[in-house]
């Protein structure tokens, strides 16, 4: 089991009960000076559980988890893991505060973020995620990355402790992303574009609309930066199709009839449209929140 020793995660992780500092004992970890302690206990993959037991519904589903695993591991994303590095090397040094990926899966951007030498902490609600994030941790030998079950609504660190927080696909909780980004920090977030998977939608359903834009972008960030990830796919073979259909909201809002159309693709081509957005936090945001 891999321990956390990365002081600069150690230095910004809060007990989410008391708010007090924690620190490593034995296995878990647990408050730091307070009179009762409460205690986290390190996962067999190294993560910590910060919240209440997830329950069925909580999060992706292992079998999600799986299939996002699956498919990434692919590389059809890598142009969207290197947009998201190369925008943090743009705008934080690595000898800054942590860079907290919230909502971060099964830590495929989290990985190529802790690359780079930045020090990062993953959060997300689902403990299959959050489990799959720390064994690729493992695996890539990534001691500079902590992940967490937790909810990207009450993020288990300081305040003002990230250089960046980056958001993919996640809900964009902009009160709560200003408490934890530094002065002059940034928020980046990657959302999908009017064509994202247009051709997967496409071999699902008879008639198809343009993607809508999100509601819940930053309104109190100065936007600094705004990029387009625009680029074509051709998934061959049924299991990595299917694996691309179980990771988007569309499997749960297909019916089958309709999902059953992919069984008899071989190869799919389809649009990756996504919306890299960077925001600024000046000093008058946490005042304003």
């Amino acid at each position: 089991m891999r321990l956390l020793t990365d002081k600069k995660i150690l230095d910004s992780l809060t007990c989410p009960h008391c708010r007090e500092t924690l620190c490593v004992e034995n296995k878990s970890l647990v408050c730091d000076g307070a009179i009762k302690k409460h205690c986290f206990d390190f996962g067999g993959g190294g993560y910590v559980n910060f919240g209440a037991p997830v329950q069925s519904g909580g999060g992706d589903s292992k079998s999600a988890v799986r299939a996002r695993s699956a498919f990434l591991n692919l590389g059809y994303y890598s142009p969207v893991a290197e947009a998201i590095a190369r925008n943090i090397k743009e705008f934080c040094d690595s000898n800054d505060g942590v860079v907290i990926d919230a909502g971060c899966g099964e830590g495929y951007y989290s990985d190529r973020i802790a690359a780079e030498g930045y020090s990062v902490i993953g959060a997300d609600l689902s403990k299959f995620a959050v489990d799959a994030a720390s064994k690729r941790a493992n695996a890539s030998g990534r001691e500079n990355s902590f992940f967490a079950v937790a909810s990207v609504f009450s993020l288990p660190v300081k305040d003002e402790c990230a250089s960046a927080v980056v958001n993919v696909f996640a809900p964009c909780v902009e009160k709560e992303y200003s408490r934890v980004i530094k002065k002059d920090g940034v928020l980046i977030v990657v959302s999908a574009g009017q064509e994202h998977l247009m051709g997967l939608k496409k071999a699902l359903y008879d008639e198809v609309r343009e993607n809508n834009e999100r509601a819940d972008m930053p309104k109190d960030m100065e936007k600094i930066k705004e990029e387009n990830i625009r680029f074509d796919i051709r998934v061959e073979g049924k299991e990595a199709i299917a694996d691309l259909f179980e990771m988007t909201p569309y499997y749960w809002r297909t019916s089958i009839n309709d999902a059953k159309k992919l069984d008899n693709i071989d190869i799919l081509n389809t649009e990756i449209d996504m919306t890299l957005t960077v925001y600024r936090k000046n000093a008058s945001v946490k005042e304003r929140t």
